[in-house]
C-alpha cells in the first residue's frame, strides 16, 4: 500500500454501528457501547482514514440501578450522531427503554443528561433529520423484535425542532415485509438530498446482508428501494449499516460495518458517488436516476485512493497505558456503571485496582468492575505488570479475554499467605471457570502476563514470575457475546466478607502487533 491509498477496515476493532458527521473540516464518529460505562465513544479524524478516540458522551448508563451489574448485549444501541443548530446531537435506541437523546455544545461536552424521547420496549437504531428546506424536523426508527415481536420495517415521526418530544403517534413508513426477500430492515439513516428523502438502511442480518437505500419526495412515503452495497465476489460479509457524509469538496464516503466474529464489527470505508451525474437535481433523478452508489460499483473495496483531504500523520485509537497517577485512558470502558472506590489515584504509575468483594468472583463475564477495551482485528501480544497487594485469602486479579466464554491468567492469594500464578476459563455454558493450567507460585506476589492472539482470535497465554515467560495451559479461542466483540480485561476480586479486602496495582498494559 502506498501513501496515496488506504486499505480497509479503517478502524480494525469493534467500533459497532458507526455514525459519522462533519463539522468544518473535521469529521467525528460515533458507535454503540452497549452496557459498558463510559458510553457513546467519540472519534476524531481529518481524513476519513486516521481516527483518534477524544471522548465519550455518556458518563453512566441510565437508570442506574439497572446498569449496576453487567448487561453486556444491552444499553446503547446504534447511535445516530448530528450537528445541528451549532450542537451536536446523539440519539439511540435502549431496546428495554426507548429513544434517547444527548446534545453538547462541543464533541468534548459538556453533554446533557440522557433524555428519554419514546418509551417503549424494542424501540432501537433512531435517527433524526433537521429539514433545512421545510424547518420540520423528523425522527426515524427499527425495531428489536426480541422485544416487541415486531421487526423489518421502520417507523417515522414529527420531532419537536429542539429535539425534546414527538409530535405524533408514528407512522410505519418502509415495510420490508411488502419487498420480496428482505429481511430484518434496520439500522436507517436519515438524510435530504437533492430534494428527496433518504434512508440508507441495511436488511438480510448482520452476517450475510447487504445495504439498502430508500427514496421518497415525502418523509411519510412512499419509499422505492435499491440494494446499493453486498458482499458479491469479496471477502467483506455483511455489509452492514453505517453512515454518509460529504467532505467540503464535494466527495462523498460512507462508512460501514463488518462482522467478524470474537473481533466484532470493525469499520471500512466505502467510496460513494451518485448514479447519472448527480448531486444536481435533473430529469434522470425525477425519472429514477440519482441512486447512491456505493464501493466498486456496489462491491466492498479493499483498497481504495484517499479521500482529497490534507495528508495527516497516522493514527488510531490509543491502546497502550502507563496509568499516570493511577488514572487509566480513555480507551477503557468498565463492564457496568463503575462504583466508587473501584480505582484509586496515587502519586506513582500504576493502575491500583481494588479487590471488590463479590459472590460472583469465580466469573468475570458477571463482575461489574472489570477495566476493558477493545480486542484488536489484527495478531497481537498483550502484556501487563501485576503486583497482588491484597493479604486476603482468595483475593485475585488478572487479565483477561472476555466474552461469552473466557480465559484469565493472573495471581491468587492462598490460605497460607502465598500467591500463586493461575491461569483458568470457561466455556460459553459454563456458569464456573476451571483449571487451564496447574498453579505456580509466584514469590513476591508478582508476575507479568501476556497473551498472544493469533488468527482467528486464538489466544495463547504465559506468563513469567521471575524466571522467564513460560508458556501456560492449552490455547483459548475468543468468542463474542451475541451482539459484542471480545474483550480484553483487568479486574480485582475478593470473595465476600468484612472488611477492606486490598488491591492489585497493574502497569505497563502494552498491545504489539505480532
Amino acid at each position: 500500500m502506498n501513501t496515496e491509498t488506504y486499505r480497509n477496515p479503517i478502524l480494525d476493532a469493534d467500533w459497532s454501528d458507526p455514525d459519522v458527521v462533519r463539522v468544518g473540516d473535521d469529521f467525528y464518529l460515533t458507535a454503540s457501547s452497549f452496557g459498558r460505562a463510559p458510553g457513546l465513544p467519540l472519534l476524531h479524524s481529518r481524513d476519513l482514514v486516521n481516527w483518534t478516540l477524544v471522548g465519550h458522551a455518556l458518563e453512566r448508563l441510565e437508570p442506574a440501578q439497572e446498569f449496576e451489574r453487567p448487561r453486556h448485549d444491552c444499553g446503547v444501541w446504534a447511535p445516530s450522531l448530528r450537528y445541528h443548530d451549532e450542537r451536536f446531537w446523539i440519539f439511540w435506541g435502549d431496546p428495554d427503554q426507548g429513544i434517547f437523546q444527548v446534545n453538547a455544545p462541543e464533541i468534548r461536552g459538556p453533554w446533557t443528561r440522557p433524555h428519554l424521547l419514546k418509551a417503549g420496549k424494542g424501540l432501537i437504531d433512531p435517527c433524526p433529520l433537521w429539514d433545512d428546506e421545510t424547518g420540520e424536523a423528523y425522527l426515524v426508527h427499527a425495531w428489536a423484535k426480541s422485544r416487541s415481536g415486531i421487526k423489518n420495517r421502520l417507523t417515522g415521526h414529527r420531532m419537536h425542532p429542539d429535539g425534546t418530544g414527538l409530535l405524533d403517534e408514528g407512522k410505519v413508513i418502509v415495510d420490508a415485509d411488502r419487498i420480496p426477500g428482505w429481511f430484518t430492515l434496520e439500522g436507517p439513516k436519515l438524510y435530504k438530498h437533492d430534494g428527496w428523502y433518504w434512508i440508507l438502511a441495511p436488511a438480510g442480518s448482520v452476517e450475510t446482508g447487504w445495504q439498502g437505500a430508500f427514496r421518497s419526495r415525502g418523509f411519510f412515503g412512499p419509499y422505492e428501494e435499491k440494494i446499493v452495497l453486498e458482499q458479491k465476489d469479496t471477502d467483506v460479509n455483511g455489509p452492514h449499516q453505517g453512515g454518509w457524509v460529504r467532505t467540503a469538496t464535494g466527495e462523498d464516503w460512507f462508512l460501514h460495518f463488518q462482522q467478524r466474529g470474537a473481533y466484532g464489527r470493525v469499520v471500512h470505508l466505502q467510496p460513494m458517488r451518485w448514479s447519472h451525474g448527480g448531486t444536481s437535481r435533473s430529469s434522470e433523478a425525477e425519472s429514477g436516476g440519482g441512486w447512491p452508489v456505493l464501493g466498486d460499483d456496489g462491491a466492498p473495496v479493499a483498497e481504495h485512493r484517499r479521500p482529497d483531504l490534507p495528508p495527516q500523520p497516522p493514527a488510531a485509537p490509543a491502546t497502550d497505558d502507563d496509568f499516570p497517577g493511577g488514572r487509566y485512558g480513555r480507551q477503557w470502558q468498565w463492564t457496568a456503571n463503575p462504583g466508587d472506590g473501584w480505582a484509586t489515584q496515587h502519586s506513582g504509575d500504576g493502575l491500583r485496582l481494588t479487590c471488590v468483594r463479590s459472590s460472583d468472583a469465580h466469573d468475570p463475564r458477571k463482575l461489574p468492575s472489570v477495566l476493558t477495551q477493545r480486542l484488536p482485528g489484527a495478531p497481537c501480544t498483550v502484556e501487563v505488570e501485576l503486583r497482588l497487594d491484597s493479604d486476603e485469602p482468595g483475593a485475585r486479579a488478572g487479565l483477561a479475554v472476555l466474552g461469552d466464554a473466557f480465559g484469565w491468567i493472573g495471581l491468587q492469594r492462598g490460605t497460607d499467605g502465598t500467591a500463586h500464578l493461575v491461569h483458568r476459563f470457561a466455556e460459553a455454558v459454563a456458569d464456573a471457570e476451571r483449571d487451564a493450567a496447574h498453579p505456580r507460585l509466584a514469590p513476591e506476589g508478582r508476575a507479568r502476563l501476556r497473551i498472544e492472539i493469533g488468527a482467528g482470535a486464538r489466544c495463547r497465554f504465559s506468563a513469567d514470575t521471575g524466571d522467564g515467560f513460560r508458556s501456560s495451559g492449552p490455547v483459548f479461542a475468543a468468542t463474542p457475546w451475541r451482539w459484542v466483540g471480545a474483550l480484553l480485561g483487568l479486574f480485582a476480586v475478593a470473595p465476600t466478607g468484612q472488611g477492606h479486602a486490598g488491591a492489585a496495582t497493574f502497569t505497563r498494559f502494552r498491545i504489539s502487533p505480532s
